[in-house]
């Protein structure tokens, strides 16, 4: 589902996403298997047209930390940049089949679980931001260093291992 930018606010630390009434598809398995065709007009997957609706709030902590590319192969999932916080979130959504047969709603929050949020530069985006920092000469470099002096120490380098990811060795390089 795409989100609409008016759905989003940025204020501060915080990141709030407010949907109401999203029309969606429901499938008893995820994600639904593309569907032979029909044998006598009847399909082997349902998709059950429904509408969500929820509220997300996503709030940023700590001193950010600096993602550098560990990989130029494309298909790497190291191959990515950019400026990480550990976060946390929490919300509350509604769904209601169109129909009327089913419907459910709840909360929840990531709350004891891992979470961060930022920004990130991949693929093309990688080497060309690269590419920009390094010839832009020694006043950039300069004026990264006042900047960062300026923002106060960042979090020291260290290897953070996720459940299912790949190791991401991050620094503040």
């Amino acid at each position: 589902m795409k989100v609409p930018d008016s759905a989003v606010q940025i204020s501060g630390n915080t990141l709030t996403i407010h949907l109401v009434d999203v029309p969606v598809v429901d499938a008893f398995a995820f994600p639904p298997p593309l569907p032979p065709a029909p044998e006598n007009g009847i399909y082997p997957v349902t998709l059950i047209p429904a509408r969500i609706s929820f509220d997300i709030t996503y709030t940023k902590s700590g001193l950010p930390r600096e993602i550098h590319p560990e990989s130029r192969d494309p298909l790497s999932p190291v191959n990515w940049g950019g400026e990480m916080w550990d976060a946390t979130n929490s919300g509350t959504f509604s769904l209601t089949y169109t129909d009327g047969s089913f419907s459910a709603s709840g909360n929840f929050s990531s709350q004891g679980n891992f979470g961060e949020m930022g920004t990130e530069h991949n693929g093309v985006f990688v080497d060309r931001d690269e590419r920009n920092a390094s010839s832009a000469g020694p006043a950039a470099s300069s004026q990264a260093q006042v900047t960062q002096t300026a923002e106060g120490a960042k979090q020291a380098g260290r290897t953070v291992l996720l459940k299912g990811h790949v190791p991401v060795k991050v620094s503040n390089q």
